[in-house]
């Protein structure tokens, strides 16, 4: 009884009690952007673009597939500078050649009716070399610890200026292609990430200060949508709370970020972890959960999107039992694409939690995703 008494208070968060109610946005984004409730699709990268970086029919028909039911989508990462791309099959917003690929994904996100965001990063030393003609430039030359990783080229101040300029540029392109806002993606060791990690980043100039790229790129982007948006467009941040590597980013090092992030005026702070209750490794004396930590760390002054194998609506309501008022779902929602109308419905014990590999076609899932998912064991339940 407790239990379906829970999820009933769910289906209320998720705003479906009656189609004769009023209608009452679940959550409010500090720029204004009202979400229709609370359940975002996380940004999963699908290799399934063209080459030149424009969108895909089958691209686009997965996200379609996937914004009729979550209050907002975020979609994979794009690359800001052509030296960015970090993936095979990845899609450009590096010049404004770029708008109408962007406005085609923009458009078909919203017409299902979720808040569309773009997720905007540059790859820095995790880029192919072969994507950037060998040169993998990075805060410092230090190559990942991955075997086999390139030794970067370390970027010049004037480089790293140009960078900085070009995420304003890239937020420019998603306001004109009709985007509801930009995730600015300092997680997953990319670029933003290298320059606040003593791990990769090594510099003895202004920007050997590793809060001073991650803060730059947010006070460009918010400099971009003050300038250009006629109506409210959020901003939001992406970071990953640790890293393995000694010496690397620890948690300690993640609430001083978080102290700083929270006074930006930032729509939300998101959280990429592959497990909700993972614990921290080093940094704190605490042994809560990540997200539990920041979210006490954050407090009221910025919402948090908390993320990592949800498949269920208990999984959702436990999550939200700790105060993180965003739950973003990723690979629950390519295994489940109606996971939310399903919990607006009373059909929670629907919701398919494992992978069927014959049902790539049901699932509108492009080729090269697919093919990721089904040979990499361990990735998805079911595989």
């Amino acid at each position: 009884m407790q239990l379906k008494n829970s999820i009933l208070k769910f289906r209320r968060l998720l705003h479906h009690e009656s189609k004769i109610l009023t209608f009452i946005p679940a959550f409010s984004l500090k720029s204004g952007i009202d979400l229709d409730n609370r359940i975002v699709m996380a940004p999963m990268t699908n290799f399934s673009s063209n080459d030149d970086g424009t969108v895909t029919d089958d691209e686009v028909a997965y996200y379609v597939r996937r914004s009729n039911g979550v209050g907002m989508v975020i979609t994979a990462c794009t690359y800001v500078t052509p030296n960015g791309k970090g993936f095979h099959g990845e899609f450009g917003a590096d010049h404004d050649g770029m708008i109408p690929s962007l406005r085609r994904l923009a458009s078909a996100i919203k017409g299902e009716g979720a808040k569309a965001v773009l997720q905007i990063f540059h790859g820095g030393r995790m880029v192919p070399p072969e994507l950037v003609d060998g040169d993998v430039v990075s805060a410092s030359a230090v190559a990942a610890e991955a075997e086999g990783s390139p030794i970067p080229r370390e970027l010049s101040s004037d480089e790293v200026e140009e960078i900085i300029h070009a995420f304003g540029e890239t937020t420019r392109r998603a306001i004109e292609a009709g985007f509801d806002g930009v995730e600015i993606h300092g997680a997953n060791g990319y670029l933003i990430q290298q320059f606040f990690s003593p791990h990769s980043n090594r510099r003895t100039d202004k920007w050997g200060e590793r809060l001073a790229f991650p803060l730059a790129v947010v006070d460009e982007v918010k400099n971009a949508v003050a300038k250009h948006a006629k109506t409210p467009f959020a901003v939001g941040y992406r970071f990953s709370p640790e890293e393995p590597e000694t010496p690397g980013i620890t948690m300690a090092d993640t609430l001083e970020l978080i102290d700083a992030l929270k006074e930006k005026e930032l729509d939300y702070l998101h959280v990429s972890l592959m497990e909700f209750w993972s614990e921290p490794r080093r940094g704190v004396d605490d042994s809560r959960s990540r997200l539990e930590i920041i979210q006490e760390r954050v407090g009221d002054k910025v919402p948090v999107i908390g993320v990592g194998s949800i498949y269920t609506a208990e999984d959702a309501l436990k999550a939200l039992s700790t105060g993180v008022p965003l739950i973003a779902i990723g690979r629950g929602l390519i295994i489940e694409p109606d996971w939310v109308q399903k919990v607006q419905n009373g059909q929670e014990d629907m919701i398919v939690t494992k992978i069927d590999k014959n049902n790539q076609e049901k699932l509108v899932v492009p080729a090269p995703l697919w093919n990721a998912i089904v040979n990499t064991p361990g990735w998805f339940p079911g595989v």
